[in-house]
């Protein structure tokens, strides 16, 4: 998650008990995002809450579970063979259909077609960004 280009609220601090479970599950200095969704499961809150947490300590998260940060290949795609991979009949339309006005479509939407699919989610950040998609939100808040 690039910060620099996030506006972090001045005021509030973050949630101790959501700052000791992200702190123990920093890898290289930050949070991977499925560390960030066992937090949320973990303490019960929202993966929002682990996110904006994570904003107000200045932690970036890392390996996007749609491939779209923190992986040290481009996007983390050809690091794990994604475009090599079958993409299942009709994901790309499913994408397509789950746009909102705007164009966009959500990160939450993206991973309930992983599952309907039965396909990583990697795989669908992939096709999604062939198809020119445009992710937001995020459900961590990180775009």
């Amino acid at each position: 998650m690039a910060l620099k280009g996030k506006t972090i609220p001045q005021h509030g601090s973050p949630d101790e008990h959501i700052a000791e479970a992200i702190e123990a599950g920093l890898t290289d200095g930050k949070l991977p995002c499925p560390a960030a969704f066992a937090i949320s499961k973990d303490l019960g809150v929202t993966p929002r809450e682990v996110g904006n947490t994570a904003n107000l300590m200045n932690v970036h998260l890392s390996r996007c579970q749609l491939g779209f940060f923190g992986y040290p290949a481009k996007q983390g795609y050809t690091a794990t063979g994604v475009p090599d991979l079958d993409v299942p009949e009709g994901l790309p339309e499913a994408i397509q259909a789950a746009q909102n006005k705007a164009g966009n479509v959500s990160c939450a939407d993206l991973w309930i077609l992983a599952a309907t699919y039965a396909a990583p989610r990697l795989l669908v950040g992939y096709v999604t960004d062939q198809l020119g998609i445009h992710v937001t939100p995020c459900r961590l808040g990180a775009f």
